[in-house]
């Protein structure tokens, strides 16, 4: 009787088994949400969203930190940057700089991970859009106080110099 009992219970657990397996997959699928994608399948292509228009006014913008890669201040829709070729190197090598009146690649670009110097730009800096984006004239998404690290020491001297005189 015992041994029945098991054997009952040990088919009913394997029969639930069965069917959780089958209808969950289903209902994943019905349910699966991804952020970026939406909910298109992954199977399928997405529309990709409609591009701004670049600011295209080649004006120099100020950089914010230390490190920090300039922006791009025109447009590169359609530049090759791949294996076979860089678009950007027309305009921004070493050799075509002067001609171009573009700013020339930095000194870094041109030296391994090991600081060794090349006589080309090193793989690890030759996609420019790894580091450096273009920019488009849109509302900010958030608002945002930052101020950079020269405009804080600014204001520190002047709130001191303020504090000083009036001690005076």
């Amino acid at each position: 009787m015992n041994f029945f009992r098991k054997l009952v219970r040990l088919v009913g657990m394997l029969l639930m088994l069965n069917i959780g397996m089958t209808w969950t997959p289903a209902a994943i699928a019905e349910t699966f949400y991804d952020s970026a994608r939406g909910p298109t399948p992954i199977m399928q292509a997405t529309k990709p969203p409609v591009l701004g228009n670049a600011v295209n006014d080649d004006v120099r913008r100020t950089r914010n930190y230390t490190w920090q890669p300039p922006t791009i201040p025109h447009r590169v829709d359609g530049y090759q940057v791949d294996k076979n070729f860089n678009k950007c190197m027309d305009c921004h090598s070493r050799t075509k700089a002067e001609i171009s009146q573009a700013v020339p690649v930095s000194v870094t670009h041109y030296m391994d991970r090991d600081g060794r110097m090349l006589g080309q730009v090193s793989t690890r800096r030759y996609f420019c859009q790894q580091c450096h984006v273009a920019q488009d004239a849109v509302r900010p998404l958030v608002s945002n106080t930052f101020e950079d690290v020269d405009t804080v020491i600014l204001k520190a001297l002047q709130s001191q110099s303020g504090k000083t005189s009036k001690k005076n």
